[in-house]
């Protein structure tokens, strides 16, 4: 291992390993991760909170196997250890990266296949915001479901860290954006991050003002972290030859479907999970979205919406944020 200096060897982090509510999250003193090979060492500056750490603190999404037990899927900060045979030109490079877990926490290993260089016009903090919403969007709405110029897409949750950089995207590449809320602020909120439409579903019939959106034509895909009984409304939301992507089941893992609808508009109907793939495909994603997206984001014109920054001890706090619903945009853990 190639280190800038001496590092400690011990670091603080947040331990969830006792299942329950945000009170279950930990400060712990636990010995420094070592990068190995392919790896990198990150002192971490910020962490990104998503609704995986969420279900983690909750006992229900176990980290994959080999990866660290803390919660934290993202993070910003400096490259201190580099593993095995890789470059030491990387030592001291701000980065962001995509983890398997082990973001709450003042190191983390990364692999240096998912990390993005941050860029001059971004902050550290705004940088531990991006890799785990950039990484679910683009693979989802726009290599999945192939959302592309001049389509219209439909994504639930639009105040929320995957919906608000589901509309920065969309704006950036041509594709018109219809996102649901839960009350009138929100949809305020949304239309003015740059969707085409956003529905109050608290009063609204989403699928009824879809399809009056499109003149009855209805959408080329939808982005669902809902499921249960939102997915056969969302198929009725659906064009011709229409994708529907599940990335989460708020409401229930199982749905019943009209396997006819699905015929007669030759539907698609997808999936993923992000955590658990390999760092290969991980890494080919990291590779097309630094190609394709990231000029946008060294230029200023993609950065993400920020809501509110919490200390690393506060990692409590910034769960309950998040479970009560009032944020816009991406929560984060910062570290002195």
């Amino acid at each position: 291992m190639i280190l800038t200096n001496a590092l400690p060897v011990t670091m603080r982090a947040i331990d969830c390993s006792k299942p329950g509510g945000p009170e279950a999250l930990r400060p712990v003193d636990v010995p420094l991760p070592a990068p190995g090979e392919g790896e990198v060492l990150i002192r971490v500056a910020a962490a990104g909170v998503n609704r995986p750490d969420v279900l983690q603190r909750l006992g229900f999404y176990a980290p994959p196997e080999g990866a660290s037990p803390y919660p934290g899927l993202e993070v910003a900060g400096e490259i201190v250890a580099v593993g095995g045979d890789s470059a030491r030109e990387l030592l001291g490079q701000k980065v962001c990266a995509l983890i398997p877990g082990g973001g709450y926490a003042e190191y983390a290993v990364a692999p240096v296949l998912t990390c993005l260089p941050v860029p001059p016009l971004l902050s550290l903090r705004e940088a531990a915001a991006m890799p785990e919403t950039l990484f679910t969007v683009w693979t989802n709405l726009f290599e999945r479901a192939y959302a592309t110029e001049g389509d219209t897409v439909l994504v639930h949750g639009g105040t929320s860290g995957i919906g608000t950089m589901a509309i920065a995207l969309c704006r950036l590449f041509g594709v018109s954006i219809i996102v649901t809320c839960g009350n009138a602020d929100k949809c305020n909120a949304a239309l003015d991050l740059g969707a085409t439409h956003a529905i109050d579903y608290s009063r609204q019939d989403y699928v009824a003002e879809v399809l009056k959106i499109t003149d009855g034509k209805g959408v080329q895909a939808v982005l669902d972290m809902v499921g249960g009984d939102y997915v056969p409304r969302n198929l009725a939301c659906l064009t011709e030859e229409g994708r529907h992507v599940s990335i989460a089941f708020q409401r229930g893992a199982t749905a019943t479907v009209n396997v006819m609808e699905v015929m007669r508009k030759r539907l698609t109907l997808t999936g993923s999970t992000l955590r658990p793939r390999s760092n290969a495909f991980k890494g080919l994603v990291a590779d097309e979205l630094h190609r394709t997206v990231w000029p946008h984001v060294a230029e200023g014109r993609l950065r993400p919406v920020m809501d509110k920054s919490f200390p690393l001890d506060q990692a409590s706090e910034a769960h309950r944020r998040m479970e009560n619903g009032t944020h816009v945009g991406k929560i984060v853990l910062t570290i002195d």
